[in-house]
């Protein structure tokens, strides 16, 4: 890599680095090794540009092969566990001398190894060898063999490369670009997975008797915003005065498997028997209708970002000390989606260390605030230093220090902000206030409608939820309370809120020394709730009338309705009552009937079937009373129906 050595990087937040490349080369190749994870990557990234006037002939890169893919071919294959068995396996058939305990040698053809039962040690195994000298196998048990010497050069070739490759794994991949004869001045740019930038704040606040009288301002609170970016070498060389920038923000990234060759499957299909076929005819067409082409659309251009530079800022124990101690040599760049801090200053890192940079460095307006969350932070509100971005840049996420008037005061994790975004930086919890929280919802009716033969009920269904600040310090503090907006709901009865989130709504909450402030927090939403006139009750009505939904004159309407209602009901009743009367009626026929069926007109029996007939007669005129009393109650539900009708008519 010493041809081309790394002179510019790019570090991003979501695990790539965009790295430049550049140098002099004489010759026509140039070897850049990569990390075999970082291939794929750079297969996808990888710009070679030649501003010496030769030209890039190409690039090549061995392709990637498993372990049994380099080991194919290669007729030795050892286990970890029996090696010495498994080498005898994979030399039948060649030439070897083996060394066996009480110096004997044993030369000859390797015919193979018998394994030994299950259960047996393998030294009981048994090696047979074609003597060179005779006609004769000599065996030999497995467990004398001291050593082998392959005499088949093939066979030793294949051994040492079976070791090699066993010891070789593929961390490095090297591409090598093939250039034109002559000099050439190189510049290589490819993406590669790199550690993601980190960055580390610390807030230095001044408070409002500090700060008064400096260079013409104003008493209040401020405070110096300082940010260090922090990176890591993970490269296999050291970087020597490389041009450094971290980017903000998060681009589309993924990893596309381009090194690994891909074969998709075809399907197979066999040859198939043919027929000679008999003549065919087909009839000429009336017309020939020209085929259009169709031309597919052009690929939209790549979308290209637009690079425009912000101004240069200036940079950050007392805080001016600090700001002073600290000179910051960073350029900005907005790239849209993205924020670029260009270091100005080379750096240089040691292969596998990490470094800082200054990256921020702002004075800030900042106020100090109690805010409360009890979704967040049961209990106690939270100190809290307000401040509106106004570095020029695009601060990304990363933990925080606060120091107030030179002692730590502890600790936040500034969020994402974009420039001119507010910022609040919570660092302490507040233990001397304490917030209680209660809460309860209630139904309303704002207005009474009628509609046909309805009741339509206008409700305010609220929501309320009390918080009760307890101040148990000696000096009075306002608490910001954050309450969660409710969906579809209105606030009501109270104080407006003094800040207002996409979330939140926060309320002021001043309370004295040793003392108690409560506030109440109302939100109502109207809902329509429709009920059947004739099932409301008087008790119901009355209750309307008295609360002012109703009047008097639509009041004695509606009791008027409902008394016509109960009318109706009791009649339906009856009616219901004479359809079972009825039911009894023909059941006491059939069973008269019946019995009739087994007595005779004479005698005794004819008395008992006279009396049965007397009792048929009587049912038929209780029959015909049930009757007339139904026909009566009917006409008496239309005539009420019809003076219900003309009472709704009447509300409406």
């Amino acid at each position: 890599m010493t041809a081309l050595p790394i002179t510019g990087m790019t570090l991003f937040k979501h695990g790539v680095g965009y790295f430049v490349r550049t140098g002099r080369v004489d010759g026509e190749r140039v070897d850049l090794a990569f990390p075999a994870e970082a291939m794929n990557d750079v297969l996808k990234s990888l710009t070679i540009l030649d501003s010496g006037g030769g030209q890039v002939l190409g690039v090549e890169y061995p392709t990637p092969q498993t372990l049994e893919e380099r080991l194919e071919g290669c007729t030795v294959r050892l286990g970890s566990e029996t090696a010495l068995y498994d080498l005898l396996v994979s030399l039948r058939g060649r030439r070897v001398q083996i060394l066996l305990d009480q110096r004997e040698y044993v030369v000859g053809q390797l015919v193979g190894v018998d394994r030994p039962p299950k259960r047996r040690p393998l030294g009981e195994g048994l090696v047979s060898v074609l003597l060179d000298s005779a006609r004769q196998v000599s065996v030999t048990a497995l467990g004398r063999v001291r050593g082998v010497e392959i005499l088949d050069s093939r066979a030793g070739d294949d051994l040492r490369f079976f070791l090699d490759t066993s010891t070789t794994q593929e961390t490095q991949h090297t591409l090598t670009v093939r250039l034109s004869a002559g000099a050439h001045d190189l510049a290589v740019s490819y993406v590669a997975p790199a550690p993601v930038w980190r960055v580390a704040y610390r807030l230095v606040v001044e408070g409002a008797e500090a700060n008064a009288g400096k260079e013409g301002k104003q008493g209040g609170n401020r405070a110096l915003l300082l940010g260090w970016g922090i990176f890591d070498n993970s490269l296999e060389e050291d970087l020597t005065d490389v041009s450094l920038a971290l980017v903000a923000g998060m681009p589309i990234s993924f990893v596309y498997d381009l090194q690994t060759p891909h074969t998709p499957e075809r399907p197979v299909v066999g040859e198939e028997d043919r027929v000679a076929a008999g003549p065919v005819e087909f009839r000429a067409p009336a017309g020939v209708r020209a085929m259009k082409a169709m031309r597919a659309p052009e690929a939209p251009a790549a979308a290209e970002m637009a690079f425009a530079a912000a101004a240069p800022m200036g940079r950050a124990v007392s805080a001016d000390a600090l700001a002073q101690a600290t000179p910051l040599a960073v350029s900005s760049q907005d790239l849209g989606e993205l924020f670029e801090y260009v270091i100005q200053t080379p750096i240089s890192v040691g292969r596998g260390q990490s470094a800082m940079a200054p990256v921020v460095s702002a004075w800030l307006a900042a106020r100090k605030e109690l805010l409360y969350n009890g979704s967040k932070l049961a209990r106690h509100p939270v100190a809290t230093l307000r401040m509106s971005n106004d570095t020029g840049l695009t601060l990304e996420r990363g933990p925080a220090v606060v120091l107030d008037n030179g002692a730590y005061a502890g600790e936040a994790v500034l969020p994402f902000t974009a420039a001119g975004g507010e910022l609040a930086v919570p660092y302490a919890v507040e233990l001397g206030a304490r917030v209680s929280e209660e809460s309860g919802a209630r139904r309303e009716v704002a207005a009474l409608r009628i509609t046909g033969h309805y009741a339509s009920y206008d409700e305010w269904d609220i929501r309320w939820r009390d918080y009760r600040v307890n101040n148990s310090t000696g000096q009075p503090m306002t608490v910001l309370v954050e309450h969660r907006r409710t969906a579809l709901y209105d606030l009501f009865d109270t104080a407006d809120p003094v800040e207002q989130t996409p979330d939140f709504l926060r309320f002021a909450v001043e309370t004295p020394a040793h003392g108690e402030t409560t506030l109440r927090v109302s939100e109502r939403r109207l809902v329509v709730r429709r009920e059947e006139i004739r099932r409301l009750s008087s008790a119901a009505l009355q209750g309307n009338l008295k609360s002012g939904l109703l009047d008097a004159k639509t009041y004695n309407r509606l009791a008027s309705l409902l008394d016509l209602w109960s009318q109706i009901a009791g009649h339906e009743k009856r009616l219901a009552e004479i359809e079972k009367e009825r039911g009894k009626v023909y059941t006491a026929q059939e069973q008269v009937r019946s019995n009739m069926q087994a007595l005779s007109t004479e005698g005794k029996e004819g008395a008992l079937r006279a009396g049965y007939v007397d009792k048929l007669a009587a049912s038929e005129e209780q029959l015909a009373s049930l009757a007339t009393e139904e026909k009566q109650r009917q006409a008496d539900i239309e005539r009420l129906n019809r003076e219900v009708d003309a009472g709704l008519a009447g509300l409406t």
